[in-house]
This record gives structure tokens, C-alpha cells and sequence, in this order.
């Protein structure tokens, strides 16, 4: 069952990514270079010396770079200095500023090879300074060097970010990451949606099986919305107790009801026994979803009150269903 309202929420109101498992493994796809030079004969010479191992991708200006990076963000930059308007180290004083790029790790290639220009490219936040022309073997071995360094990281920090019970991200995540697609939508004027999940009656669940069966059941809802999502770029999260959030990068609020539907389909069909629901004879969840068109900005407050409402009209509304609203 489904309900939908558009709602008027104005924005002055303010590579799921993986479970445990998940993370412990290989990265499936290449790795992606962006090369950063107004020399086309320099990206070239990059280009020849990585094309094998990585996915190499090119920018021949400061401000091109940024836009690369904000949009579909490598696992390393290998960046000119010297370049007309804006110069690497600019480049990365921005990406450094930017929460949503923040961590990509930054190789200078100069041709610069005195201490002050070296010092000044680790204090914008730098890891590393490589000299022109480069040795083809020390650029591919300090690049595997600095990319295992990014790829441990990134593991850490998620493994920081996993909800203990469920093995999906925590709420400390969620709110994290939020804020940095709420300001990617805005910024690149791509769609954004947000679905609010609540299981149905889990109080009455837990009183009449136990709480190991509620723990069990909490992690079998978290993997079957895990599990539905779309993207390599949806999220799901545990908000808190048995609500779940899910975030959904560059869908449009019309496909994401459409899922909020698939994943209230998904879980009844788990057949989890709840004899004390006034929903279903089984476990249920209700769902609300806030959508944010291309063109409309918004901010993380009014996508949460907005999702909230709707899983208030959904559960007000019989629960076991989603209901829906996009920011206007």
C-alpha cells in the first residue's frame, strides 16, 4: 500500500556500502587516478605508465579538478603545481576544505625541486611531492604506497561506522554522510531521497519472543533493506532502536517510492511470525520518504522532518506501508 502528498517544506527550515563482510574484501574495480596538468604530453606520460593498472582520468586545469572530484571522487590525484589561474596548491587547499573530498589523497608532480615549494605542498595537505620528470617505477610504487594507505583508511573509518548489531552503518555515519549528499545534491543539482523505516509493533515483538529474538529479527529487516538497495551509492543506516534510514544519492522521489514499496514487500515476505502486529500476521515495517528535486536546495533538517512526517502518515495510516512527500 502506498499514500502520496506533496509537502511544502522551504529550505530555511534546515564505490549501503557494505556490511563487516563486505569491507574485509578486495576492492572489485579498479582503482581511479585523476591527473592534473595543463601539459598534455605530461598526462600522457601518466597515462602510459598507470593505464594497465588503474582507471586513469584527466583534468587540465584547477577548476576542472574540482569539479571531477566533487561529482565522481578518485582514489588518488596526481597534481601539477604550476598551472594557469589556479595553481595546484589552491587545488588542494580546496579539496582539503571540501568534507566530501577531504580524504582523497594528493601527489604533487613539479618540476620544482627546492625545500619551500615541497614544504608549502604538505602543509595544504599533500602526502607525498614527486619531482619531473618522473621515474616511471618510484611514481607506480609511491602511488601503490599511498593508495593501500587510503584503502586500510577508509576501512577503519567504516568499521568506526557500523552499528554493532545489525552490521549496517550507525546513526554517528548517517548523519555524517547526510549532511555531505545533502550538500552534493545542492551543489551539482542532482536528485536526492530520503526513506524513514520503522518495524511495526516491535515492542509487542519483543515482550512475546525475548529480546535475542528481536535482536534476530533486527538484523534480518536491516539485511533484507541492505540487500534491495539500488546503487553502489545507497545507504542504509540504523537510526536508532528498530527505525532505519536509507539514503539514496541521485534518485528521483518517484523511484524512491517505488523502492520504500519493494522493501515493505521484501520484508513481509521474510514471513517473521508476529502474532501481537495489528498490521499483518507477520513483521512488518512502515516507511516514510522525502524527495528533493534537482532543481529545489534543501538542507539535512527539512529532508529529515519531511521523511518523519511521512512515516507518521504512514503508521497513522494503518502501517505496513510507505507514504511519501517531496520538498517544494
Amino acid at each position: 500500500m502506498c499514500c502520496l502528498q506533496h509537502s511544502a517544506f522551504h529550505p530555511a527550515m534546515q564505490s549501503d556500502e557494505a556490511t563487516l563482510a563486505t569491507l574485509l574484501d578486495a576492492p572489485t574495480s579498479r582503482p581511479r587516478l585523476l591527473v592534473v596538468d595543463d601539459q598534455p604530453i605530461n598526462i600522457q606520460v601518466m597515462h602510459q605508465i598507470f593505464a594497465s593498472q588503474y582507471q586513469v582520468f584527466m583534468a587540465t586545469n584547477g577548476h576542472q579538478a574540482l569539479v571531477f572530484c566533487r561529482k565522481t571522487p578518485p582514489d588518488l590525484i596526481l597534481l601539477d603545481v604550476v598551472m594557469p589561474g589556479m595553481d595546484g596548491f589552491e587545488v588542494c587547499q580546496a579539496l582539503k576544505a571540501d568534507p566530501a573530498t577531504q580524504d582523497i589523497p594528493v601527489i604533487f608532480i613539479t618540476g620544482h625541486t627546492d625545500a619551500p615549494h615541497e614544504t608549502r605542498g604538505l602543509e595544504v595537505g599533500a602526502v607525498d611531492f614527486i619531482s619531473k620528470p618522473v621515474n616511471p617505477a618510484v611514481v607506480r610504487a609511491r602511488v601503490k604506497t599511498h593508495l593501500t594507505l587510503k584503502f586500510q583508511s577508509d576501512l577503519m573509518r567504516k568499521l568506526v561506522f557500523l552499528d554493532g548489531l545489525t552490521g549496517v552503518f550507525n546513526r554517528r555515519y548517517f548523519d555524517q554522510q547526510l549532511a555531505v549528499e545533502v550538500a552534493r545534491s545542492n551543489r551539482t543539482g542532482t536528485p536526492l531521497a530520503l526513506i524513514m523505516v520503522d518495524v511495526d509493533f516491535f515492542k509487542r515483538y519483543n515482550d512475546r519472543y525475548g529480546h535475542q529474538a528481536g535482536d534476530d529479527c533486527l538484523r534480518l529487516v536491516a539485511a533484507t533493506l541492505k540487500d534491495n538497495l539500488r546503487r553502489p551509492a545507497d545507504l542504509v543506516a540504523r537510526y536508532g532502536g528498530e527505525e532505519f534510514v536509507c539514503i539514496l544519492p541521485g534518485t528521483a522521489f518517484e523511484h524512491a517510492l517505488d523502492l520504500a514499496r519493494e522493501l515493505e514487500k521484501k520484508v513481509r515476505k521474510k514471513c517473521i511470525v508476529h502474532a501481537d502486529s495489528q498490521a499483518a500476521a507477520v513483521v512488518t515495517i512502515s516507511l516514510g520518504v522525502a524527495g528533493r528535486a534537482g532543481d529545489i536546495a534543501t538542507d539535512v533538517p527539512s529532508m529529515l522532518a519531511l521523511a518523519d512526517a511521512q512515516l507518521y502518515r504512514a503508521k497513522n495510516s494503518g502501517r505496513a506501508r510507505a507514504c511519501g512527500g517531496q520538498i517544494t
